[in-house]
């Protein structure tokens, strides 16, 4: 619990915008006298928004400097410096040096009956894992998360049946992937974002196009698509979908307009050009319309 001399830094988090929140932090640890446990802790949360800004040298600095204070005991800040030393390594490509920090993690955070932390650790851990471990992680972080008394463990529902959901369907098995995408579509509802629910709508409508009921994901794209639209925004994957659900149904021509519109806005993101270019590249060509 915070005192209440100290604001509660965490629920100002903007996982979109790391600089902003690393910049409000920081202004905020002004005000935490340094032998405080929670000058420790937003410690931790400032390397973790420098790693979300990929300036991983700088995060693992700054852990450095929780490390030196935060000793061997069982404490809440151990936990987050866990955590955060292990994301900030996973984040750079270094899943095996990870692991070893998550699992201290959840050891530590179950010892405190910590349970966010520990489904947050399992979570980080299934991240972690190879493709075989990955689902097994998520289920056991489900479990803990769906038994807990605790409100910010249960918060993590959303995300844990979503990854769940991208586990089943990365191995075929797109019923149950539709089950937990359902499962996150109505978590989101009941305390998500605008966002965060059209993004549990997407992946329900992925799930059903991947069981061949495409009339139902299409219905559910193009409802998406004049959401999005009559909010002054684009969304370049709901485009791809709404082409792919097309194709599907044989409206070839139909669906060269939306992977035209698909790759007009995909090919900007820097991320899907350097991990996934042939998918760019598959929808400039179904979006040419020498096709």
């Amino acid at each position: 619990m915070l005192s209440q001399t100290i604001p509660d830094f965490d629920s100002i988090w903007d996982y979109s915008n790391p600089q902003k929140t690393e910049g409000r932090f920081r202004e905020i640890l002004l005000q935490v006298p340094d032998d405080e446990p929670e000058f420790l802790e937003l410690l931790t949360q400032i390397a973790r928004a420098q790693g979300l800004q990929q300036r991983f040298a700088k995060a693992h600095q700054t852990l450095d400097q929780v490390e030196r204070r935060v000793g061997e005991s069982v404490s809440r800040a151990k936990v987050r410096y866990l955590l955060e030393r292990g994301r900030v390594l996973n984040s750079s490509g270094l899943p095996d040096d990870a692991r070893p920090y998550f699992e201290q993690a959840l050891d530590s955070a179950t010892k405190l009956t910590e349970d966010s932390y520990a489904v947050d650790a399992l979570h980080m851990l299934a991240l972690a894992a190879p493709p075989a471990s990955s689902l097994d992680l998520n289920l056991r972080a489900i479990a803990l998360a769906e038994s807990s008394g605790q409100e910010n463990a249960r918060g993590w529902l959303a995300s844990l049946y979503n990854n769940a959901g991208w586990s089943y369907h990365d191995l075929g098995e797109y019923a149950s992937a539709l089950e937990m995408f359902t499962k996150a579509e109505s978590a989101r509802r009941s305390n998500g974002s605008v966002t965060e629910i059209r993004i549990a709508r997407w992946c329900v409508a992925r799930a059903l196009r991947s069981l061949n009921r495409v009339k139902e994901a299409l219905t559910i794209q193009r409802e998406l698509k004049c959401e999005i639209e009559s909010a002054g925004e684009s969304d370049g994957y709901v485009f791809e979908e709404i082409g792919e659900c097309l194709l599907a149904l044989n409206r070839a021509k139909e669906s060269r307009a939306y992977f035209a519109k698909a790759y007009e806005v995909l090919s900007q993101d820097i991320w899907l050009a350097e991990k996934e270019p042939e998918r760019l590249a598959r929808l400039k060509e179904l979006g040419s319309t020498s096709g």
